[in-house]
């Protein structure tokens, strides 16, 4: 049930879930921003403080059921940030001009859901790490 010692797994899973929660923060207040126009804005704001206490929860209790359940938040995370890429990349494009560099900087931004994605595949490289 617990960790033996802290090997490099543990200590990408505690990164991961810290880095949701600072990502969680700054989408939060992206999102807020926007005043959530769209549904699917409240995917990472809901989910990245899952992903944090879950992958908390895993950092100090290696139980079976917590990295299982860790593993398909992960997969969840990757899909999500993929559509969030869609989502924002398309954002761009309506704006007055299309995808001119101006618009890139200005409109949504479309790396952030590519960290997301970023993240979440860091968090499966450290479930599924055969040492």
């Amino acid at each position: 049930m617990y960790w033996d010692a802290w090997p490099i797994e543990r200590i990408l899973i505690l990164f991961v879930s810290l880095a949701f929660m600072m990502i969680g923060i700054q989408v939060t207040m992206f999102h807020y921003r926007q005043n959530f126009h769209h549904k699917s804005m409240w995917l990472p704001v809901i989910s990245a403080p899952l992903f944090f206490m879950v992958g908390l929860a895993l950092t100090f209790y290696n139980v079976v059921w917590l990295n299982g359940l860790f593993q398909v938040m992960m997969w969840f995370g990757v899909i999500s940030g993929l559509i969030g890429f869609y989502f924002h990349v398309r954002g761009v494009g309506v704006r007055v001009g299309g995808w001119a560099l101006r618009n890139f900087l200005i409109g949504p931004p479309v790396t952030l859901p590519m960290m997301f994605t970023a993240i979440s595949v860091l968090g499966l490289i450290a479930v599924y790490w055969e040492a």
